[in-house]
């Protein structure tokens, strides 16, 4: 079983989210969650960066083609292995569906909010209960975690969905509109006057510099 690799980043893949990494002249196909999208963006990970990555290692015989998810954090695949005891979330819907940091899914579901979870893709109203029953009290150690993912702010479910929604019409990928509204929210120390316009103001302003 494969749980380390050390490597460079050979190319990214997207739909769903991937790199290929050569380690020793041999290239693996990786997962890799949303949320390591900013983390490689401030990090400046590009093609051809070394990298160490935590390997969560997934074959069975229904699926007997290997899946590797990959990790900076061991604490963060821990999070990952205890999520994909949750009844319906498979690896790969884990994969994608942690949009957030670890720490942020982890308060979440230790305070019961289900606004945070329910912004995960894939994590309708019945998911997030079945998250919650099963892994409230087990996951607390991950909320003050000292991974270098950073804490995504708290927001109304609406402003986000609608800051959303104003990006995608514009253009954005779901998925980049996600990581520039997360990117936003992450250096933001004014939780009370946050809305959709200077939220997006934000996100244009940043994309101007």
């Amino acid at each position: 079983m494969i749980s380390f690799l050390e490597g460079n980043i050979k190319k990214f893949l997207l739909n769903p989210k991937r790199l290929i990494l050569l380690v020793n002249g041999v290239g693996y196909e990786i997962h890799i969650p949303e949320y390591l999208s900013n983390f490689f963006v401030e990090n400046s990970i590009i093609e051809n960066s070394s990298i160490n990555l935590e390997i969560y290692y997934h074959v069975t015989e229904r699926q007997p083609k290997p899946l590797l998810v990959g990790f900076i954090d061991p604490t963060d695949k821990e999070f990952f292995e205890q999520l994909i005891q949750v009844e319906g979330i498979g690896p790969v819907k884990a994969a994608n569906c942690l949009v957030f940091p670890i720490n942020t899914i982890a308060h979440a579901i230790e305070t019961e909010d289900y606004n945070i979870l329910e912004q995960m893709p894939g994590i309708g109203s019945r998911a997030a209960q079945k998250m919650v029953a099963s892994l409230k009290g087990k996951v607390a150690d991950k909320v003050s975690s000292s991974s270098s993912m950073s804490v995504a702010i708290n927001i109304p479910n609406s402003i986000y969905e609608d800051a959303m929604e104003v990006l995608v019409g514009l253009g954005y990928k779901t998925s980049d509109a996600r990581i520039e509204i997360n990117e936003i929210l992450n250096k933001s120390s004014d939780t009370e006057n946050i809305n959709v316009e200077n939220l997006l103001r934000e996100v244009f302003k940043k994309n101007r510099k």
